[in-house]
């Protein structure tokens, strides 16, 4: 009778395996097809030319995206000086104050701001920043894309500096080296690739972010290096070509696509490596 028991356990188990497996691999192949879709309708149109060449005007074959490829990197330069240090500060004190009403107010602020729509977040950025500037500009998009980065960086902070091992504080403060020494020289460098993983998600995640761009930084079909300018980025790029009546600005767009792609792509493969890696020394 047990085995009977043993051998109808071991085959439910065979089958929930099989219905994880299958289901696994449904979430993953809508993926798969948009990636080779993506690929096979973009890589033929990046050369060297595409990557380092201006835009032309409309009719004119080639042409290159410089100037978003440039904007971009702007922008999340900008959204990094405002999220990054706010957002471990922030991750810094929920994790030492983590019952205090202060924390959990804070933790609730930064859930909903977390589920705030992106398109509400460039609203708010063009009234709180466009409008007292009185133009568009990288700085008032980076604000808006450092506001959707900050609930990211705030979080990922907090849980890693929570697998900190409290001895290694305590042990610290035994020395006598003051309290915001030991938070600056042991908590935060032990959690160090933790917090980089996470700031490298956020910036994958505002990577591709379109919405809040078309209130604050517009758009721009000239290199600019000024921060308060407008500036071009991908994601603008790929929405303006991809609605315009031209082949070739359609091409284009497809071509940033992939170029976006391997971005965001990138960044969440090294998070996962370097959160992989930490793991592992706890």
């Amino acid at each position: 009778m047990s085995d009977k028991k043993t051998a109808l356990r071991l085959a439910k188990n065979k089958v929930f395996k099989f219905i994880v497996v299958l289901f696994s691999l449904g979430s993953i192949i809508p993926l798969l097809f948009i990636l080779l879709y993506i690929f096979k309708k973009g890589i033929g149109v990046i050369n060297w030319k595409f990557l380092v060449g201006l835009p032309k005007p409309p009719g004119v074959t080639g042409g290159g995206i410089a100037n978003a490829i440039v904007g971009t990197l702007m922008l999340i330069l900008v959204a990094s000086l405002f999220a990054i240090p706010l957002g471990v500060s922030g991750g810094v004190f929920l994790s030492e104050y983590r019952k205090s009403k202060l924390a959990y107010f804070t933790r609730l602020s930064v859930e909903i701001l977390q589920g705030i729509p992106s398109i509400v977040i460039g609203i708010i950025a063009y009234l709180w920043v466009v409008k007292p500037m009185g133009k568009f500009s990288a700085f008032s998009g980076g604000i808006a894309l450092g506001m959707i980065m900050l609930p990211m960086v705030v979080r990922s902070s907090e849980e890693v500096l929570k697998l900190v091992p409290r001895t290694l504080k305590e042990a610290s403060l035994a020395l006598g080296i003051p309290y915001h020494r030991t938070i600056l020289r042991v908590a935060v460098p032990s959690a160090l690739p933790g917090i980089v993983s996470g700031v490298l998600l956020g910036i994958a995640r505002i990577a591709g972010e379109t919405a809040p761009l078309l209130f604050t930084a517009f758009g721009n079909q000239f290199m600019n290096w000024n921060l308060f300018k407008p500036v071009n980025s991908l994601p603008l790029l790929i929405f303006n070509y991809a609605m315009s009546p031209y082949d070739e600005w359609q091409r284009a767009a497809w071509g940033a696509s992939v170029i976006l792609v391997i971005i965001v792509l990138l960044g969440n493969i090294i998070s996962r490596m370097i959160v992989n890696k930490w793991k592992t020394r706890f």
